[in-house]
């Protein structure tokens, strides 16, 4: 038997928890060490019994054996955390976004190809059923020639969760609705349907003007580049509780809508000479309580790294196409009309 891969966990909030609980579930994982700046006494991390650091400086001083970092922190320090990792010879998981800019990501990535290391890109939404299961369907060209996409996301984001001590809304640390809340939905839209142009961004902040430093909703017009067009339509304004996150697809050949809180089901199925299977059921979203995330897919996350590292796997969601995303988001931002 392979030994068990050795994982850190850097950042103690819900997903790095979420991360820390994951590892420790699987036979062929070890989680060896927490990190996070805050003490260790205020973030309920007691019951998880491993080493715990209040920095990087001090986990990479540590006589402590490792393979892979997961790097579960504000969205603005992940290329930089990424980049100290990788220097030292390690393997990265890197929460969404891979970073908040396409060079910061590049440099990572760069990074990783001198050192000759890992990049994992959290983009769990992949794992959820319905999702993998319209991959395969678009991969088999059944739906003829694409003509229109629909992404809807309205969610509910407020005091309850940006909270005045916290990264969530800053403009340096968060970066915008798209990176937080959404890119999750923008990664799926990609990896179906490849890469837009001709983007045209209208933004609004209809309740969020004492909460963040940027939007709370948008619309998207764009082209995808093989062909058919598309919109976003995005909130985080919905009022006391997420409404849905959704795909739709108009093709030459049928209709297809995935939908729920966070695209966990199909709602329309209709293309010719097709018959819909019946999928495993999605996992929940995660509960943080006041407020719900994406579906909490990150043990299949955990368990691809463990293929790749331990039998030849092939990493699902690549640091490329990571970069791609953020680099996606940055002109949509770019193109916004005034």
């Amino acid at each position: 038997m392979k030994r068990k891969v050795r994982f850190v966990v850097i950042g103690c909030g819900h997903i790095g928890k979420r991360h820390a609980t994951m590892i420790q579930a699987n036979p062929e994982a070890e989680l060896v060490a927490l990190v996070d700046i805050k003490e260790k006494s205020t973030l309920n991390v007691a019951h998880f019994e491993v080493p715990f650091f209040n920095d990087i400086a001090q986990l990479l001083a540590a006589d402590l054996a490792f393979d892979v970092v997961n790097i579960a922190v504000p969205n603005g320090l992940h290329a930089s955390l990424a980049n100290s990792i990788l220097a030292s010879g390690r393997d990265v998981v890197i929460e969404k976004p891979m970073a908040l800019s396409s060079s910061d990501a590049a440099q990572v990535i760069e990074l990783a190809r001198e050192k000759d290391r890992n990049i994992f890109v959290v983009m769990q939404n992949r794992y959820s059923p319905p999702v993998a299961w319209l991959k395969e369907v678009v991969s088999s060209g059944i739906l003829g020639k694409l003509y229109m996409v629909q992404i809807s996301c309205y969610w509910n984001r407020d005091q309850r969760y940006y909270q005045k001590d916290s990264w969530h809304g800053t403009k340096v640390l968060d970066g915008g609705t798209l990176f937080t809340q959404f890119s999750h939905f923008i990664d799926i839209m990609y990896w179906l349907f490849g890469d837009i142009d001709n983007i045209n961004t209208r933004l609004y902040d209809f309740n969020h003007q004492g909460t963040t430093e940027f939007e709370d909703s948008g619309v998207v017009q764009f082209d995808f580049l093989k062909e058919g067009v598309g919109t976003i339509n995005f909130s985080t304004s919905v009022w006391d509780k997420n409404l849905e996150s959704s795909i739709t697809i108009i093709a030459e050949k049928g209709s297809v809508k995935i939908g729920g809180q966070y695209m966990d089901r199909v709602e329309c199925c209709h293309i010719e000479g097709y018959e819909m299977p019946e999928l495993p059921p999605s996992q929940p979203g995660n509960d943080y309580g006041a407020y719900k995330g994406s579906a909490a897919n990150h043990n299949f996350l955990i368990q691809n790294v463990i293929d790749v590292l331990n039998n030849d796997g092939i990493v699902t969601t690549t640091p490329e196409e990571g970069l791609a995303v953020v680099h996606l988001i940055e002109r949509i931002y770019a193109s916004v009309k005034l």
